[in-house]
Parts: C-alpha cells; structure tokens; sequence
C-alpha cells in the first residue's frame, strides 16, 4: 500500500507544479504605460537641457523612429545626420558605425541613477553593427524578459550617449508599454549637453524650456493587463 503511495504522491506533486506555472503565465502583472510624446521639434542650442521624460511610438516592427537630442523630439523625414537614436518595438540604435554617417555611439554605464552622472567619457562608445538589420551592443541587453509574464522591464542603468555631431547626452529608460499595455512605447529620461563638453548634470544644470520640460502627462502610472495575445507576441519578438 504504502508502496502505492509514494508515486501517486509524486504525481500529485508534479500536476500541483504544473498549475502553479500555468497559473503565473496566465496571471499579468501591472506595468506602467505612457502616451506617445507629440513631435515638437526645438532647437536647443548650446543648452544643458533636462531632465526630459520622453516616449516614442515605436509600435510598428517594420520601421525606424528616429529621434535627436538636439530638436528634443521625434524627426519625421529625418536626413542621414538629423537623429541620434533610432528605435524599433524594443530595438534601440545610435548614429554611428560602419553603415552610419554620424558619429553617434552608445556606453552603458551600469546600474544607478540618472541624477548621480555628472558627467560621461569622451571615448569608449560603440556603435551599430550590421546594415539591414543594425543592433547596438551597449543596449541591446536594456531589458529583463519576464519568462512567465512575456513582459519586458527596464534594467535600472544609465547610458551615455554620444549624438551624430558629437555631443554628449545621458540617458535611462523607464518603460515600454502604451495604454491598455501594448507594446512599443519606448519611453525613457535624458539629459542633453549642447555645448559640446562631457558635463550632464550638477549645479550648472539649467532648467528645461518650455519645448522640453519632462512631462509625466502621458504616463499612466496604473497598470493595466496586457491581453494574452500582445504578451505571447512580444515573447517571440524577444526571443
């Protein structure tokens, strides 16, 4: 008898893990969504600019958003060397590398917060490899994969960034879903040097312009469930 139970127990075990994995792929946690920033170029000059919160549509896989520090904004129709960063759902690129003429680059920096860099290095950035397909290795790695979830959450680090007309900006990224938690709104916090020298931050900061002042207007900080089909999809596009 007692010989019977042994593996009825184990069976038992095993279906009692199985319903606890389904039951954590079924339940989505809450995430923190943003609305899409309206394009609003503005020259900023030779200005410290920031910190800016700012989210790019990025939702369509088929085509590149483009997006310059300088202008603050979006570029719609931007030319070879009129952005800096191009996003993609969860692809993120710089001006830079063989198949760019810009002389944009990316470092990771590491965990920690935006407000304690005050300044970034002069060298060491990377630029994109490939053509038809570029990635940029310093931060093509900014998320954590939920496997149970498929959700997509931002490493807490802060990135350097080197623009196509070599300025220098800092930057984290705070989120990626749009409202009702679809996926592709890459939204993240900056600050741009216009002056040309590797100082991001400190008492010198001056505050924003109107054209550039954060905005957690489109955020929505309370999350909302992705559906289950949104979640699986950006699952494959992860992998």
């Amino acid at each position: 008898m007692k010989a019977r139970l042994v593996p009825m127990a184990a069976g038992g075990a095993a279906v009692a893990v199985v319903a606890v994995l389904i039951a954590l792929t079924l339940r989505q946690p809450d995430v923190p969504t943003y609305t899409p920033t309206p394009p609003s170029p503005a020259d900023a000059g030779r200005a410290l600019v920031g910190p800016v919160l700012y989210t790019v549509d990025a939702t369509d896989p088929e085509a590149w958003r483009y997006f310059s520090f300088r202008l603050g904004s979006v570029v719609d129709g931007a030319g070879a060397t009129d952005w800096d960063l191009g996003f993609r759902r969860y692809q993120i690129i710089a001006n830079g590398g063989p198949a760019f003429v810009g002389e944009g680059g990316i470092v990771d920096l590491g965990p920690g917060r935006l407000e304690d860099v005050r300044t970034v290095p002069e060298t060491g950035y990377q630029g994109n490899v490939g053509s038809e397909d570029p990635r940029n290795p310093a931060i093509a790695g900014w998320y954590r994969y939920g496997f149970f979830s498929h959700l997509l959450t931002p490493k807490p680090h802060v990135w350097a960034v080197r623009t196509a007309d070599g300025r220098y900006a800092k930057m984290e990224i705070v989120g990626y879903y749009c409202p009702g938690a679809q996926p592709g709104c890459l939204t993240f916090r900056y600050v741009y040097q216009g002056d040309g020298s590797v100082v991001v931050g400190g008492s010198d900061a001056a505050p924003p312009d109107a054209p550039h002042r954060e905005r957690a207007r489109g955020a929505s900080r309370r999350g909302r469930r992705p559906s289950r089909r949104s979640t699986a999809r950006e699952g494959r596009l992860a992998g």
